[in-house]
């Protein structure tokens, strides 16, 4: 699918079916045709708070993610709508509605919880949507956030440089964007407006002590500030008057807040110019289907009972797209090779001159759709098909050239053939002149192009078939003497073995070019890999470099709090991230 994203109304994405999330095959389908980077934007909260009109409005459209207009939780599941992104030609937009948490008929607090966390896995831009204020009843029912640690893996083994396993979601957990509906309070503190962003700093603010109380008042503020040091608010006026509000999907904008419009538009046009496309360490852009291998691999986690892992998720989506570029490689090589070189070659070494820049390419197109190829193992696997099909060419070339010089040799000798058959040279002096037209043929079959490797061993091949006829004409000349007879067999024999000679130097040429052309293909999967480990190692370096700049903003913010210890638990994060960076290793993903 390409820029023209025909999806009219949104479709289930994971189902919540008896507790148990299940990916629906109509939205994977959907995903796997779309080959564009995507901006997927989630939002989670509590059923009856507005989540769905907010992604309606994202959609561009009155109608879409179904609103409800009872007290009972209308989404279930994950549901899915993509749209061509209104400001980034070439991008989709991906928007993910979640269903109500804590809905009361459903009584299930951890499949909430995974709901919450495929949601934070899967986006770019996570909206939490609540009513009212941000205050302690507030963060105490975004509860989930703190379980984020307990439900996701960054990686598939633990540390071993000291660096704790949550220090590196921030290297891949989304902007965080808290809505806030039916504000009803005057922005300011201590007298002084505020805007919702500052509105929200201050609502995270850490209450100093060490007692129970005080650490459950921190602990999801400390989790919103380290995972999340991306943060966004947004604070809505009521939709409209009581009577409205179960009809915002059909009634017009003139019977709604002007406020709330006002709102809405800023919220939109944030989102629309601010989410970035969904990218996975290292700089890999998401498309459909990226996004639809990492919802198979989130998924199938949590229902065999284990921890999302983002490392696995990653690696699975190596393997998939790595055996893809092995095949394209291939695609491209035997594609060129047909189409530049023409067979057979005059030589061995034209052939692999011809063929050593169309390898290079095949070995770009893997380099460049590849990625996390650990130990190589998919480039040696090309590698080695490389290696096949370069033998293939190099076998079809000599078929193509034996063929040829097999009708060559026909059509040359083919009159030279029918004389023998008439008795010509069946007389007194006729094997020398049987010898001179052989020569005369020769000549031209030597002289005439285009014929390939196979030129001399077809001849050689051929002759050795009418030896009987070349024999027998020797014996029954009548003019030849017994001495001059001997002289004939013995000049035989030694252009024979001149031949083998050559086919034997021959065929140490080609084994001399065989093993040079190894190494020139070893030298360029060498070069070609160099390359892309360098251009990984920076990506890497300016990952870590833009996680250490968030944290050390958060640092700084603690110190300045007068949070000491939580200060210099991020510092000694900061340092270990900076060591294994020295080290050559990455922290992160």
């Amino acid at each position: 699918m390409a820029s023209d994203i025909n999806m009219p109304s949104p479709v289930c994405l994971i189902e919540n079916s008896k507790r148990q999330l299940v990916p629906n095959e109509e939205a994977l389908k959907i995903l796997s045709t779309i080959d564009q980077p995507m901006v997927v934007v989630a939002i989670v909260g509590f059923y009856r708070t507005g989540k769905s009109y907010l992604m309606n409005k994202l959609a561009g459209k009155q109608k879409g993610f179904s609103l409800g207009s009872t007290v009972q939780s209308h989404t279930k599941g994950i549901w899915m709508w993509c749209v061509p992104h209104p400001q980034k030609p070439g991008h989709t937009l991906v928007l993910l509605d979640t269903e109500g948490l804590e809905d009361v008929q459903k009584g299930d607090n951890q499949n909430d919880c995974w709901i919450f966390t495929l949601a934070v896995l899967l986006s770019s831009t996570f909206i939490y949507n609540s009513t009212g204020t941000i205050n302690q009843q507030a963060m105490d029912q975004l509860h989930y956030v703190t379980e984020l640690t307990d439900l996701i893996k960054s990686k598939s083994s633990p540390e071993q440089n000291g660096v704790d396993d949550s220090a590196n979601f921030i290297g891949f957990f989304p902007t965080f964007v808290w809505a806030l509906r039916d504000f009803s309070l005057e922005l300011e503190v201590d007298g002084k407006p505020i805007t919702a962003d500052e509105y929200l700093e201050y609502s995270l603010t850490l209450m100093k002590g060490s007692d129970n109380k005080s650490e459950s008042f921190n602990k999801p503020r400390l989790c919103i500030r380290t995972f999340f040091p991306k943060r966004k608010c947004f604070v809505f006026d009521r939709p409209a008057q009581r009577k409205y509000l179960s009809k915002l999907e059909t009634i017009s904008e003139e019977d709604l807040s002007s406020e709330f419009v006002e709102q809405v538009e800023e919220f939109t046009s944030y989102i629309f110019s601010y989410s970035n496309v969904k990218t996975l360490s290292g700089g890999i852009l998401v498309n459909g289907p990226r996004l639809q291998s990492l919802v198979l691999t989130y998924v199938k986690a949590i229902s065999s009972g284990e921890l999302p892992c983002m490392e696995n998720a990653v690696l699975t989506l190596a393997q998939i797209e790595n055996s893809a570029a092995v095949q394209k490689a291939i695609e491209h090589y035997e594609e060129q090779m047909n189409q530049k070189v023409q067979l057979p070659t005059e030589t061995f070494k034209e052939l692999l001159d011809l063929q050593r820049p169309i390898e290079s390419e095949a070995i770009e197109v893997f380099i460049k759709k590849s990625f996390k190829d650990v130990d190589q193992k998919f480039q040696k696997k090309l590698g080695e098909q490389l290696v096949a099909k370069r033998d293939a060419f190099i076998k079809k070339n000599m078929d193509v050239s034996l063929a040829h010089c097999s009708d060559l040799l026909k059509d040359i000798f083919g009159p030279l053939e029918e004389e023998v058959k008439q008795g010509t040279f069946s007389k007194p002096g006729g094997y020398y002149l049987f010898l001179q037209k052989k020569r005369e043929l020769e000549k031209k079959y030597n002289q005439t192009p285009g014929k390939g490797l196979q030129a001399e061993e077809a001849l050689k091949k051929y002759f050795e078939s009418k030896d009987d006829v070349a024999e027998t004409l020797l014996k029954t000349d009548q003019s030849l003497t017994q001495a001059a007879r001997e002289m004939e067999v013995e000049r035989i024999k030694a252009e024979a073995l001149e031949a083998t000679n050559r086919a034997l130097a021959e065929k140490q040429n080609k084994y001399e070019l065989l093993m040079a052309e190894k190494d020139k293909s070893y030298q360029e999967h060498m070069k070609q890999l160099t390359e892309k480990m360098q251009q990984e190692r920076v990506q890497l370096m300016a990952e870590n470099e833009k996680i250490i700049s968030l944290k050390l903003k958060e640092q700084e913010r603690l110190l300045k709090e007068g949070f000491q210890y939580e200060s210099s638990k991020l510092h000694q994060e900061i340092e270990n991230i900076k060591k294994s960076q020295s080290s050559g290793k990455c922290t992160i993903l």
